[in-house]
């Protein structure tokens, strides 16, 4: 079978909780393939994502690694035998990976929390407040690819009808005008229009708040089959941040309860969102 030349993240993931439950086993790759009755190389294909594996010997290594966490190795073998062709597919090729690894996270959440702090969360934006965004990059967008950027992040408001979906927001984010008061005015109402359906929750953190100190706490969360397979989605210098590491996820988890608890209730924040529509 032909090596992957560009695994995705969902890929990648396996391919680490594979080699983590190996390690954990006390096994090098040259054990765990003879294990498997199969050459040292495979083993490093697949902890690498280069290759797939089966359920059989996903099932066959998760026993020889003596992991009896059966929900675990249930939604691991999920994520290797899923052959989901879904709509970020599309892009593959014409976008940045990031893109498309980023919908197909948001299309396999069991839910999704996310904070921000200067923009209106992706999932949240109007076609105009996203075109302000991307037409402000340097250097610029060709207009083919802005336009593509901005009906990427059109199609994944698709999570909103049917994924758990909460985003605290700090006020600053509805206050800067990223395009014009019109368009700003049309954010402000669909924030509150999204809000008010029943996957999505929103809270906002108003400037008014003594004592908070948690505006480098912006990051989507989003949660796995099983906690083990929570990740953490954070920009970083060099692009986006994939985190999976347990502790890292215990902390970001915390982390996410103190931003929350500094946030007004659902109807709080709707009623603050409407006060700053009528300023504009």
């Amino acid at each position: 079978m032909a090596l992957r030349r560009e695994p995705t993240a969902r890929q990648m993931r396996l391919a680490v909780e594979l080699r983590r439950l190996r390690e954990a086993a006390g096994l090098n790759a040259r054990q765990a393939a003879a294990l498997l009755g199969v050459s040292p190389a495979q083993i490093t294909h697949i902890e690498s994502a280069l290759a797939g594996v089966s359920e059989k010997r996903l099932r066959s290594l998760a026993s020889h690694y003596v992991c009896t966490d059966a929900e675990f190795v249930d939604a691991l073998v999920s994520m290797a035998t899923d052959r989901t062709r879904g709509w970020w597919t599309d892009y593959r090729g014409v976008l940045p990976a990031p893109f498309l690894d980023l919908a197909e996270l948001e299309h396999h959440a069991s839910y999704l929390r996310e904070v921000q702090f200067l923009f209106i969360p992706g999932p949240l934006q109007t076609e105009d407040y996203a075109r302000a965004i991307f037409a402000y990059r340097v250097p610029e967008l060709p207009q083919e690819e802005l336009e593509l950027r901005v009906r990427h992040r059109m199609q994944r408001k698709v999570i909103l009808e049917s994924t758990p979906y909460e985003a605290v927001i700090h006020e600053a984010a509805l206050r800067i005008n990223v395009s014009d008061r019109a368009a700003a005015r049309a954010q402000l109402a669909h924030l509150v229009e999204l809000s008010e359906a029943d996957n999505t929750t929103v809270r906002i953190i108003p400037f008014a708040l003594d004592g908070f100190a948690g505006a480098a706490s912006a990051m989507v969360y989003a949660g796995g089959a099983v906690q083990k397979l929570d990740t953490v989605v954070r920009d970083a210098p060099h692009g986006t941040a994939l985190i999976d590491s347990e502790a890292q996820l215990g902390a970001f988890r915390t982390l996410f309860r103190k931003v929350e608890g500094a946030s007004l209730d659902p109807k709080g924040s709707r009623d603050l969102i409407h006060g700053l529509t009528k300023e504009l």
